[in-house]
């Protein structure tokens, strides 16, 4: 995350009705906004599946992610974000886009799972790098209800760490790095057969 002289950090939105749209965000702990280059990777790749669906921005941070998924045609996104400074300025900001379908939780991401859970047809999975966040939510979504049957799963983290084991039938679609980042695309299939432990798959 880029510090600009005591000014707000900002971020660009990539395609969509938001185009160009660029929103300031604050400082805070573990809060990095998903690079430009990879927002326009994963996007060109939920392209076909985006509009309409039903998204989950996890460790939403600068709201980034769901922010995009809304601009390009999402019609609901949840945001769930533990940091309050974060959290006021992620609302401000769908405020000034008059962004509809956009609900934000104030919530620990593993603590809000713990509820009752209502499918998402795309889940975005961007934690603090180095916390060890990844694996547990992806179990904790698998066994929560928080998956459609052919849910996306988009999954990021430092490129320097082994990729995260994922749940049984979680296939892997497309992966890539991007300087210091490694994210990927995932999709649940449960209908698939598996033959090898979630453990042993390739990321």
């Amino acid at each position: 995350m880029s510090r600009r002289g005591g000014h707000a950090n900002r971020l660009r939105v990539i395609g969509g009705q938001w185009r160009g749209r660029r929103l300031d965000f604050p400082d805070a702990p573990g809060l990095r906004p998903t690079p430009d280059r990879v927002r326009e990777t994963l996007f060109n790749w939920l392209a076909p599946v985006l509009p309409g669906a039903r998204c989950l921005d996890l460790f939403a941070g600068s709201g980034a992610l769901g922010i995009e998924a809304l601009s390009r045609g999402a019609v609901e996104v949840v945001f769930v974000e533990r940091h309050p400074v974060a959290v006021r300025a992620l609302r401000e900001n769908l405020a000034r886009l008059n962004a509809e379908g956009a609900r934000v939780e104030q919530a620990d991401a593993l603590d809000w799972l713990r509820q009752p859970g209502t499918p998402f047809e795309i889940v975005l999975l961007d934690p603090p790098f180095g916390a060890g966040l990844l694996e547990p939510a992806c179990v904790a979504l698998e066994r929560g209800g928080w998956l459609a049957a052919s849910a996306w799963i988009y999954l990021e983290a430092a490129a320097e760490l082994q990729p995260p084991a994922l749940p049984a039938h979680w296939l892997p679609y497309r992966e890539k790095t991007a300087g210091t980042v490694s994210y990927r695309l995932a999709r649940r299939d449960i209908s698939a057969p598996d033959p090898t432990p979630a453990g042993s798959r390739a990321g």
